[in-house]
């Protein structure tokens, strides 16, 4: 009898706590603070938040409470660094197997001389995680972005023997200055050439100011406009200047695994491969070398964070290559402990969860074979969990 396909959530975060401790030292955002009156520290990561934030430290430093509804950031529950947290709320969604990474900004503001040293013991603190729930656990590695390029290169040859290490996520920032930016090149080489998987996460969205004053500066509107569409347009961006740098073309070997279905990649390639032909040097030069539509075939991979069986059909049919379907390149992911439930018990079922795993469902039907690669299949063969799983369990 063929075994069951496990279940694979590919985007799920954590703080270890010496991360958190460094957050905890600092003095701007991303930071993390306690407010009078709250159970759980904040955790504070959006440069929209930063009135909210002095507001209610000023609030605090009077002794005044603010209200719950008015405070910055996150409450930093155990959900965000508690490996016994994360293996409950495996088994409560059923779930078999997770591949951890630390959440952002990673380690992008970390200081040159602390990158090296932080990433070595962030990355040992996930292999310990995933060495204690054999099977179950697995991780992308931390990079020391800010480190000196020895340090930085080091890194990533020392993580590609970790045993449960299956890649790296990294942000769109890359070096400082993008992931276009030549500098950046050898480390996308490295990683390709070491056959690390780069799980690429949006972090800085756009300029705050694109919202608006009752979005970008009151927080009137919450999270929803930098989250839902900031990030998603961040990632696109990203994937775009790698592109029209040629990236793709002399690093074959680079893959990329991409958040949220690759933010608004797939709605939006066909404008940027017109755009492409419409603009003469790069018409040009676009003749020598595939198209975007190449790269989503052949280097790109998309997580199923989408929450909608309509964004989940667009990625598939955008991922779709000469062989059709695209079904082989999308991968299940939750983004836990984020989005948490609001009027229900955290402990239970998450409705985040449930939304990307119904669309699944909706658009491929329920217990087929298209449904069983999505929701875990694909990362089994992708990020070549198989022998690990039944080596270790």
């Amino acid at each position: 009898m063929a075994s069951k396909t496990p279940v694979v959530d590919v985007h799920t975060h954590m703080y270890p706590p010496e991360y958190i401790q460094i957050l905890e030292s600092r003095g701007a955002i991303p930071i993390v603070r306690s407010f009078p009156g709250t159970p759980d520290p904040r955790i504070v990561l959006l440069s929209t938040e930063i009135t909210p934030l002095k507001e209610a430290e000023a609030a605090a430093a009077r002794g005044e409470e603010t209200p719950t509804s008015s405070l910055p950031g996150r409450p930093l529950t155990s959900h965000y660094a508690s490996v016994e947290q994360k293996i409950h709320f495996m088994d409560t969604h059923g779930i078999d197997v997770s591949v951890l990474s630390l959440a952002n900004p990673w380690l992008d503001f970390v200081d040159s001389d602390q990158a090296g040293g932080l990433a070595a013991s962030v990355n040992a603190g996930f292999s310990a995680m995933c060495k204690a729930h054999p099977g179950r656990l697995f991780f992308f590695a931390a990079l020391p972005v800010t480190a000196p390029a020895p340090i930085l290169l080091k890194t990533i040859a020392d993580v590609a023997t970790l045993p449960y290490c299956r890649g790296v996520i990294l942000g769109t920032g890359g070096l400082g200055s993008g992931l276009d930016d030549p500098d950046m090149e050898p480390v996308l080489a490295a990683l390709g050439e070491a056959g690390l998987t780069i799980f690429l996460h949006p972090h800085y969205g756009l300029p705050g100011e694109v919202w608006g004053p009752r979005g970008g500066t009151t927080g009137e509107y919450g999270h929803v406009l930098p989250l839902a569409l900031g990030f998603p347009m961040e990632t696109t961006i990203a994937v775009t200047r790698l592109f029209l740098a040629g990236v793709f073309d002399r690093l074959p070997k680079l893959r990329l695994l991409l958040a949220h279905s690759g933010g608004t990649l797939p709605f939006l390639a066909g404008r940027i491969d017109s755009c492409v032909r419409h603009d003469a040097h790069l018409w040009k030069a676009a003749k020598t070398r595939r198209s975007i539509w190449d790269v989503l075939h052949e280097q790109v991979y998309l997580d199923a964070v989408i929450y909608s069986d309509v964004g989940l059909q667009a990625a598939i049919a955008a991922s779709g290559g000469a062989q059709g379907g695209g079904l082989d390149r999308l991968m299940f992911g939750t983004d836990h402990p984020f989005f948490p439930p609001l009027e229900t018990d955290e402990q239970g079922e998450w409705e985040s969860v449930s939304m990307n795993a119904d669309a699944v469902k909706k658009a491929l039907g329920d217990g087929s074979e298209s449904a069983a690669a999505i929701m875990g299949g694909n990362a089994v063969r992708i990020l070549r969990l198989y022998e690990e799983a039944t080596e270790k369990a």
